[in-house]
């Protein structure tokens, strides 16, 4: 819930009636937190509402000098509290101009420490994000790497396996040889059996 000018002005009430500086780290303390801009601005109206109750000072005539300057003591002492009103007056226009030069150094300053903290949220947020981002960017390497460890596996199984069947087909190449060997073997025997012999007494036959 946003901080009301009521509540900074009865904190700071508070601080000064217990004889503590009201300053804005401390009524922003007692406050709990809230916006330094806020604050800044509510401690402004305080002290100008502050500065407008006090009143010019006022004093008697001392006895002694009524009784002693009886004649000159009136006008002298309407002077002396002339001149006195005058300098508390120069005195505090000197110092509310330096007191709105303070609050106007406050306010930037509280607005810088507003954006400040704006952008801090900012670099929290992006380094957030940044580290979610190297969290996936570690995650996906992890698979890519048991995924590679995968393959590799698998290539070097189809690689044995390759292996397994050139052997194969090199044994079958040779089963293959030596059957075609034994049928051609096989194909001269028959041919060679299928020829006729000639008995060894046999006579060539006369001509007529």
């Amino acid at each position: 819930m946003a901080i009301t000018k009521d509540q900074i002005f009865a904190v700071a009430d508070e601080l000064d009636a217990a004889g503590q500086n009201a300053t804005l780290a401390a009524v922003r303390k007692a406050l709990g937190g809230g916006s330094f801009t806020t604050i800044s601005e509510g401690m402004s109206e305080w002290k100008a509402r502050k500065a407008a109750k006090e009143s010019p000072l006022r004093e008697p005539a001392p006895c002694a000098v009524a009784d002693r300057l009886a004649e000159l003591g009136a006008e002298i002492w309407s002077s002396a509290l002339e001149l006195a009103n005058g300098r508390l007056a120069t005195e505090r226009d000197a110092l509310e101009a330096a007191r709105q030069q303070l609050e106007a150094d406050k306010a930037e300053a509280a607005e810088l420490a507003d954006q400040v903290t704006a952008e801090l949220e900012v670099v929290k947020a992006t380094l957030s994000s940044a580290n979610a981002a190297e969290r996936r960017a570690r995650d996906e390497c992890d698979s890519l790497r048991h995924a590679l460890a995968d393959q590799k596996l698998l290539v070097a199984t189809s690689e044995a396996r390759v292996k397994e069947i050139e052997k194969r087909a090199s044994d079958l190449n040779a089963e293959l040889a030596r059957v075609n060997q034994q049928n051609a073997d096989l194909v001269a025997g028959l041919a060679a059996a299928a020829r006729p012999v000639a008995p060894p007494d046999a006579k060539p036959a006369r001509s007529a």
